[in-house]
């Protein structure tokens, strides 16, 4: 029962979607959006145009393109075991060609759904909200050119979230600063418990690890 109210549902939103494809202006703006995200193309581009202008956030922006790959290569591996048709609308033909004939999980809405977290974090204010909002119409223009159910391009930026996270957990801590000295772990004084021994430091030492601290909470 469940399942079949999941399908009408589907159905019904696909069938409006389409219905907004008949205004010109929407379909080509759709198919653009469809263009651009095949094999994750343009999220893959912007990674690495990134990291090219942005030096001091290099290897972020390799990790997040990387993430992104990785989840549109998921993707597409989940699809070969899941088998799922894509839709066939009854007098509609899909606005745009695809790459294979299995639906679920989107493969663009998996690689939008992971760019939106590993690349948009990477910018501030207007430009994260940009690189969302280019995702989250990345993900509608699926449904709008009529190639996706609802339930594949959900799943989809599921998955490309959840692989950001997965990857996220793996990545190595910030390296220290050259020159920077470790500090010991400070022992109690003799006979007097919980009072620590202050060590004297020097200028160099200030310095150094007020640089220490500075490079940790801007790569933080």
């Amino acid at each position: 029962m469940a399942a079949r109210a999941m399908q009408r549902w589907e159905r019904r939103l696909l069938d409006a979607l389409g219905d907004c494809a008949v205004d010109a202006r929407v379909a080509g703006a759709a198919r653009a959006l469809s263009w651009c995200g095949e094999h994750a193309a343009v999220w893959l581009l912007a990674g690495l145009a990134g990291a090219a202008t942005d030096r001091t956030q290099r290897e972020r922006w390799l990790r997040g393109t990387a993430l992104v790959g990785a989840a549109h290569l998921s993707s597409m591996g989940i699809k070969r075991v899941v088998r799922r048709p894509r839709p066939v609308l009854e007098g509609r033909a899909p606005l745009v060609r695809t790459a294979g004939r299995h639906s679920f999980p989107s493969s663009h809405a998996a690689s939008a759904g992971a760019a939106a977290l590993a690349l948009g974090t990477l910018r501030p204010g207007a430009a994260r909200a940009g690189i969302g909002a280019l995702a989250a119409l990345t993900c509608v223009s699926r449904l709008v050119v009529g190639v996706h159910y609802p339930s594949d391009v959900i799943a989809g930026a599921a998955l490309g979230a959840l692989t950001v996270r997965l990857g996220a957990r793996r990545v190595p801590p910030v390296p220290r600063a050259p020159g920077v000295p470790v500090v010991p772990r400070v022992p109690d004084v003799p006979g007097v418990p919980g009072a620590p021994v202050v060590p004297r430091v020097g200028a160099a030492g200030v310095a150094g690890s007020a640089v220490a601290g500075g490079e940790r909470w801007l790569h933080g």
